[in-house]
């Protein structure tokens, strides 16, 4: 489990990477400033949650069960909360609507706070 979180986690590091560039050199004259910021939101939550991903991996103190939900919490979360986020951010350059998924956002979030709350009780019941 370890080395998938590891491994999972610098994919994802390295996606974040792209994307991260990809909104600062490439929707800077495409979106206005709101959008831009709130694509660069939703980057560093990726970001804050794939470094977190990557510690845990590493962390042998943590027991597996606790690992394996945080990480689908944190995949899930980073996909429902920055995706949705991400998509929103374009809305104005995409030619189709995605504002119906905007209540994606709110439920990622939810999805990070649970993985943060569920590790914090996995580290107060290791031994």
């Amino acid at each position: 489990m370890n080395k998938k979180i590891v491994v999972t986690a610098a994919f994802l590091l390295a996606a974040t990477i792209a994307i991260g560039a990809f909104g600062a050199h490439g929707l800077k004259k495409l979106v206005d400033a709101s959008s831009l910021a709130s694509f660069e939101t939703g980057v560093r939550y990726q970001m804050y949650h794939a470094l977190a991903l990557f510690v845990i991996g590493l962390s042998p103190s943590i027991s597996e069960i606790v690992k394996r939900r945080v990480l689908w919490l944190f995949c899930l979360g980073i996909f429902l909360f920055s995706g949705s986020i991400y998509l929103l951010s374009l809305q104005e350059v995409l030619s189709f609507s995605v504002s119906g998924i905007a209540f994606l956002t709110p439920l990622g979030g939810l999805l990070f706070i649970t993985g943060w709350l569920l590790l914090a009780m996995g580290v107060l019941r290791s031994k």
